[in-house]
């Protein structure tokens, strides 16, 4: 029996609530990935996360962001930064200063 390469696609992943839960549409670091939660799910409990690559709207660290520059999640403020953090993708709109909210193209990996 030949061996089947193909699973699924990756666009959405599984995964297992880390400490406190997880909340529909709030970004999480799940490993080495960035995962938007698809719905809420209790600490240990399964739950489905969009990884990507795609885009997505989330939470925005102060500063400006330009259209292509590349974008970090930083896991201790919980937001999406040119600053300091993990690489996850690139600003896929410019969006300014104040903003609270960015909208991040997903590389569905993070560096």
């Amino acid at each position: 029996m030949a061996e089947h390469w193909y699973v699924a696609p990756g666009e959405v992943l599984t995964f297992t609530a880390p400490s406190g839960g997880v909340v529909h549409g709030t970004p999480y670091l799940i490993g080495a990935i960035v995962a938007i939660a698809t719905v809420d799910a209790a600490e240990g409990v399964k739950f489905e996360g969009y990884v990507g690559p795609g885009r997505v709207n989330g939470p925005k660290a102060t500063g400006a962001w330009t259209e292509g520059q590349k974008i970090n999640w930083d896991n201790t403020a919980k937001k999406f930064t040119t600053g300091a953090g993990t690489l996850v993708g690139i600003a896929a709109q410019a969006a300014a200063s104040g903003d609270t909210t960015g909208q991040v193209r997903l590389d569905g990996v993070t560096r």
